[in-house]
């Protein structure tokens, strides 16, 4: 005899695992069409399912899978970070600058993993846990570049002075790894970042990728 199962949730968690398997998200609309139920049901499950942090929408209105599914697995940030971080560590003593993995949050980027360079007689303190908008800072902007080109490689994003004066970046996204937005990049205080660290941050943040997939 099968079991007596709920309807709503089965739905909810229909949802979740179509939002994970895009890169992208997902619209109401579409999610309707590949649920088979009207964008009023659609509507109430990404409600309840935004309150809980397992989703969240965009600017744009696509719906992505929320920071509160990493949550759920309290040893999954832990696990994120030492993913990371043989790739950030490489990153900061060659570059010479603070290394860090940033996630979307919600409408903000937070930084989960923090390197900072060894041998340098000074460097940006940069702790995780730190929080910035989206659309400041190279690692935020880095992560909406993504969101807008359909490359596989949509390269990196630089930036000056705009999250601490005096400080600059350089942030590449993670790409492929499916359910999390993200990117690596460096912190340094300069006027100007070197030519060679836009390549050397996508290549931290390939790295990077391939250890969370």
């Amino acid at each position: 005899m099968t079991a007596e199962t709920s309807q709503t949730l089965d739905r909810g968690l229909r949802v979740l695992k179509l939002l994970a398997d895009t890169d992208h998200g997902l619209t109401v609309t579409e999610l309707s069409h590949k649920l088979g139920v009207n964008r009023t049901v659609v509507y109430r499950l990404l409600a309840t399912l935004e309150q809980h942090a397992l989703v969240r929408r965009d600017l744009g209105g696509r719906a992505r899978v929320g920071l509160g599914v990493l949550r759920l697995g309290r040893q999954v940030h832990p696990l994120v970070r030492e993913a990371a971080m043989p790739a950030l560590r490489s990153l900061a003593e060659d570059i010479g600058a603070t290394a860090h993995l940033t996630l979307v949050d919600g409408s903000e980027a937070l930084a989960v993993a923090v390197v900072e360079p060894s041998w340098t007689d000074y460097h940006v303190a940069y702790r995780a846990g730190f929080r910035h908008p989206l659309d400041r800072g190279a690692a935020g902007k880095a992560i909406l570049s993504a969101r807008q080109h359909s490359a596989d490689e949509p390269g990196y994003t630089l930036t000056h002075g705009e999250l601490e004066a005096g400080a600059c970046g350089a942030a590449a996204p993670l790409l492929g790894v499916t359910g999390v937005e993200g990117s690596v990049g460096v912190v340094m205080l300069a006027d100007v970042v070197p030519e060679r660290v836009g390549a050397r941050v996508m290549d931290a943040a390939r790295e990077v990728s391939d250890a969370l997939r």
